[in-house]
């Protein structure tokens, strides 16, 4: 062809030289414009006839590759064949065209694999599992090793030397390569380690105060672990951090079924005593108590009685305080209570006093774990137990406050 149109310049009247010249400027045009048609041909098809018909295949992994733009990537390949076609069209600078022709191949099929890459993440993600072992790690340092063998591959063939003549040299330059890559390495060792002992998934809940994450993981990823906190801001960890440092998931509660609830009521000792007849019979009249006072005076009349002790004899005979009974309503409450969590463990227990009054701590797990609701139903229990304390003729301990300085003036 080319000689061809080269023949017929000169029969133009063009020098042979200048008609060589102009026959070869002409080629390496039509060269590039077929390879420009080409690839806007092969985007038309893939566009307008392979996407759709993808779109509405059955299947979902094929759409995975379309939305990564594989096909998009590997089709720009078409221009560097075509020119490659015509490599020797200027014969002292072939050499010199068809490396870097070679090249762009080799940095399109780079970018081709890294979509693919991206493909298959996307696809994976795609099933559950991939919460519990995420891969995001391991793809980025696919794509980085992809790139790496490019550059080395495109090394080789500038110099026209052997891959392996390159990595013989780049082993020198180990030291200087570690460091560049130290975090990313530190990254991948610390991910295998996260993955391998399901330490960290996706959308767990985990806390680590000193980078201010308190959230939902979005991503692990080779450098970094993404966090939305709960006021919606995003941080991020480096991954390796997760295994040198501490950090609280929370999956556990989210697995176990409840979430713990751990919160005290501080009452007034002074408000402290036995309970006298008319204190019981008041009591009595409610209907979580019935069992328990049932059985409890029996059981104090019996100890009494077999000891000959007389029932006023508030020192050597049993007898019951307020602050027992009330403590024994709060366990039949929460017995009873459809948001606690009855397989889990239940207590209400007295803590030490101190010059903040007897903490009446409770110990229990509401059954729902969503935070909003979490917090309604502890504060709807401690809301209940405050309004009933005065029936056992109790009162909450309460530091002063300025209402308490004006009562005692007036």
């Amino acid at each position: 062809m080319l000689t061809t149109l080269e023949t017929w310049l000169a029969m133009r009247g063009l020098t042979d030289a200048t008609s060589l010249l102009t026959a070869r400027f002409i080629v390496l045009v039509g060269l590039i414009a077929a390879g420009w048609l080409l690839e806007r041909v092969a985007q038309f098809l893939v566009h307008r006839l392979l996407s759709p018909w993808i779109a509405r295949s059955s299947t979902a992994w094929d759409d995975a590759f379309v939305k990564q733009r594989v096909f998009t990537r590997l089709i720009r390949i078409i221009p560097f064949l075509v020119l490659l076609m015509g490599a020797g069209l200027f014969p002292s600078l072939t050499v010199w065209v068809e490396r870097i022709l070679k090249v762009g191949i080799i940095f399109v099929l780079a970018r081709t694999l890294e979509a693919v890459l991206n493909a298959v993440n996307q696809i994976y993600e795609a099933y559950d599992v991939s919460r519990e072992q995420p891969i995001r790690g391991y793809i980025q340092v696919g794509q980085i090793v992809v790139y790496i063998v490019s550059f080395i591959l495109a090394v080789s063939t500038m110099m026209d030397q052997s891959p392996l003549v390159l990595l013989g040299g780049l082993s020198a330059m180990s030291a200087v390569l570690l460091l560049i890559f130290r975090d990313t390495l530190l990254g991948l060792v610390g991910g295998i380690q996260l993955s391998m002992n399901n330490m960290i998934r996706i959308g767990d809940w985990i806390e680590m105060p000193q980078y201010g994450a308190d959230g939902s993981v979005l991503e692990v990823n080779v450098n970094t672990v993404k966090v939305q906190n709960w006021d919606k801001t995003i941080t991020t960890i480096p991954t390796y951090s997760l295994i040198s440092e501490s950090f609280k998931n929370w999956r556990g509660m989210e697995e176990s079924g409840g979430r713990r609830i751990k919160r005290s009521l501080r009452l007034d000792m002074n408000s402290v005593r036995f309970c006298d007849e008319a204190l019981l019979t008041e009591l009595e009249q409610i209907r979580l108590l019935e069992p328990y006072l049932s059985q409890r005076r029996a059981e104090v009349a019996t100890y009494n009685q077999t000891l000959g002790i007389d029932d006023n004899d508030l020192v050597n005979g049993r007898h019951l305080t307020n602050l027992g009974t009330f403590r024994a309503y709060i366990l039949a409450y929460l017995r009873n209570h459809p948001k606690v969590n009855q397989e889990m463990t239940l207590l209400v227990r007295q803590l030490p006093p101190g010059e903040a009054g007897i903490p009446l701590e409770i110990y229990a797990f509401s059954s729902d774990q969503v935070w909003a609701n979490y917090e309604s139903i502890q504060a709807d229990i401690f809301d209940h137990l405050l309004a009933i304390l005065p029936v056992f003729q109790l009162r909450v301990f309460q530091d002063p406050s300025g209402a308490d300085v004006r009562a005692l003036k007036t």
